[in-house]
């Protein structure tokens, strides 16, 4: 039974992918650009041979990435560029790498504006939870474990640092955007692994007040996971 219900989960989660794929494979074989409308859900369904619940599902992921707008009375119109840049790079991988970009964008200005105001103001009891968490993530990092959950908190004690609880509210909101389609980007659980030995660096420049360096540092980290994901988008072949 329980291998079944896995199984029900698995494919309820597939299937919006499934639906994903197939709307990118229509934008490239009809040439659709910014400013072009989709076809209602009903017509997406039936083309695709899916319900329309996940017809919808689907365009409510891309939505929430960006890459279209809805709008009941207007239809459903595609606002970013979608179009593959290269014969070798599939749409579909494009589409993930642009979303990904995008996150980082928005996210970059909030996690930098943090790291500021951490340097300046956190209370000596936050200094040192942020310490705790840099040393909690290297040991993960450093057995080879799954660190992406303490780098979470890693970051969430720098929000909590700044004393404004919009930090934490905004930055999850856009990071849950991305993360809710693409658990693993570009199949790539360990993306942005080179960034996690900078984290010490940038937990002692916020402890010791160095705004500067902390500055850099985080800069340095989410520039560094876009350009990450770039390099593995470019090495996917048809």
């Amino acid at each position: 039974m329980a291998g079944l219900i896995a199984e029900m989960v698995a494919d309820t989660a597939r299937k919006p992918r499934d639906a994903m794929r197939l709307l990118a494979e229509l934008v490239e074989a009809e040439g659709l650009g910014v400013g072009d409308r989709l076809p209602p859900e009903v017509d997406l369904a039936r083309r695709f041979g899916l319900g329309r619940s996940t017809v919808r599902e689907a365009l409510r992921q891309w939505e929430s990435l960006g890459i279209i707008e809805r709008n009941k009375g207007a239809g459903t119109r595609i606002v970013a560029e979608i179009s593959t840049r290269s014969m070798h790079l599939p749409l579909t991988v494009q589409i993930e790498a642009d979303s990904l970009s995008r996150m980082l964008e928005v996210r970059r200005p909030l996690e930098v504006e943090a790291v500021r105001i951490a340097t300046r103001n956190a209370a000596e009891a936050a200094r040192r939870r942020i310490m705790l968490r840099m040393y909690e993530l290297m040991e993960v990092y450093d057995s080879g474990g799954d660190w992406r959950p303490a780098d979470r908190q890693f970051h969430a004690a720098i929000h909590e640092a700044t004393g404004n609880p919009l930090f934490a509210k905004m930055i999850h909101q856009i990071h849950r955007a991305f993360h809710d389609i693409y658990d693993a980007p570009f199949d790539q659980p360990q993306l942005g692994a080179s960034t996690i030995p900078a984290h010490r660096g940038l937990a002692e420049a916020i402890v010791a007040g160095d705004e500067t360096r902390a500055v850099l540092l985080i800069e340095g980290i989410l520039a560094e996971v876009d350009q990450a994901a770039r390099n593995i988008a470019r090495n996917f072949h048809v």
